[in-house]
């Protein structure tokens, strides 16, 4: 398979988020001609709605997903039904954005909990109701299953056939997956899960690497071509499907690229998507 044309590379906006801002990184965006960008909601907050929209649309950018909704479990009704109702918010700011999807990290256990199947039916039952807000809006909604390590805390939707098996049981119908292949590139049944989604689930995929050894399960992810993950191969297998979106390249780096020039750190993400992407 061919190497990827230079403007199917978005960049999420964590991977240079302690240098700059999101004013700053959208510029940045455009300056190294990089067409994607992805941003969260804390720093689109910061920057305001309005602006942040109209940044990206003056730069002709993509948004190619916008981070993040989901964390669904809580301990009682009505702390679900605050974060629904955040949910909700996301959604408008997506629409806003001009999202391509709106990418959710489901939550892990209720704090002092070790109900893992309860948590899954949170999640199951948060997105059914998310989903009833979101289709008639017209945004799609991508779960994206993270390692396992993070089901206790950050998301108990862990592999893509959870991914998959969530979407059967509430419909296609805006509803897809987020391919990170930080988080699923170990996975056995990676191909097999990816044949099942097909194009129209695959919203989103997103490319780092895994570093041997890791030294941060949170904020030691490596640059294409630093680590492990066979980020070509993996590619090949979604585009295979009909995949058809940005790469979208999502780097937390605390001890390395966060630590770097921002414009080094660009430089280096179009170099290396080219070369191992």
């Amino acid at each position: 398979m061919s190497t990827p044309h230079p403007h199917t590379l978005s960049l999420n906006t964590a991977t240079v988020r302690q240098q700059w801002n999101l004013r700053q990184t959208i510029e940045g965006c455009a300056r190294h001609d990089i067409r994607g960008i992805s941003p969260w909601r804390d720093q689109v907050a910061e920057l305001g709605l309005q602006q942040a929209a109209q940044l990206i649309r003056q730069h002709d950018l993509s948004v190619t997903g916008y981070c993040r909704g989901g964390m669904f479990p809580a301990a009682d009704a009505r702390a679900r039904q605050q974060k629904l109702e955040d949910n909700y918010r996301a959604v408008d700011e997506a629409l806003e954005l001009n999202a391509r999807c709106l990418v959710l990290v489901v939550g892990g256990l209720v704090p002092g909990s070790r109900d893992l199947n309860g948590a899954r039916q949170q999640v199951h039952d948060g997105l059914s109701a998310l989903l009833e807000y979101a289709r008639p809006r017209g945004m799609p909604l991508a779960i994206e299953p993270l390692h396992p390590m993070y089901a206790a805390d950050r998301a108990c939707v862990d592999s893509l056939k959870q991914a998959n098996d969530l979407c059967d049981a509430l419909g296609d119908q805006g509803l897809g997956i987020a391919v990170d292949v930080y988080h699923t590139w170990w996975d056995a049944d990676f191909a097999q899960e990816v044949q099942r989604a097909g194009a129209h689930r695959l919203l989103a995929f997103h490319i780092c690497d895994w570093l041997s050894p890791t030294q941060d399960l949170l904020e030691d992810r490596g640059m294409m071509g630093d680590g492990v993950i066979d980020i070509r191969g993996l590619r090949q297998l979604v585009e295979q499907q009909g995949y058809q979106g940005f790469h979208e390249v999502e780097i937390f780096s605390r001890h390395n690229w966060w630590q770097r020039d921002p414009d080094e750190v660009l430089r280096v993400c179009k170099a290396r998507h080219q070369e191992y992407c």
